[in-house]
C-alpha cells in the first residue's frame, strides 16, 4: 500500500525499545510505556504561507525523531501500527553520532 500524507503531516513507525535493561532485567509488557521514538516513513509536501508559497517540512523520510506520548493518530496499514501526526508534534530529529564525529574532524 502506498500512502502520501497531506500538508504538514508525517507518517511515523514507532521504534520499539529494548526488552532488557542494561543490567539484564527483563521489562514485562505491562510495565512498558509506548515508545516516543520513531522513524519517518512519509512526509507531506508542506504548508502554504500567507503569500501562498509552499514551505517544505524540516523532517524527511528516514529521519529518526522524538515525539510526544499522545501525539498523532494511530492507524493500521498493511497490518502495521503507524502514527499520522503534524510536523509540529515532532520534538526533534535524532542525529547519528558517527555523522557528527565526521563533521568535527
Amino acid at each position: 500500500m502506498s500512502f502520501r500524507p497531506l500538508h504538514d503531516r508525517v507518517l511515523v513507525r514507532r521504534i520499539e525499545e529494548e526488552e532488557k535493561t542494561a543490567g539484564g532485567i527483563i521489562i514485562p509488557d505491562t510495565a512498558k510505556e509506548k515508545p516516543m521514538e520513531g522513524e519517518i516513513l512519509a512526509v507531506g509536501p508542506g504548508v502554504r504561507n500567507e503569500q501562498g508559497a509552499l514551505t517544505p517540512l524540516d523532517v524527511k523520510k528516514g529521519d529518526r525523531v522524538l515525539f510526544g506520548k499522545w501525539s498523532g493518530t494511530e492507524v493500521t496499514m498493511s497490518g502495521e501500527e503507524l502514527i499520522i501526526m503534524k510536523e509540529s508534534d515532532v520534538m526533534g530529529i535524532i542525529e547519528n553520532k558517527s555523522k557528527s564525529k565526521k563533521k568535527a574532524a
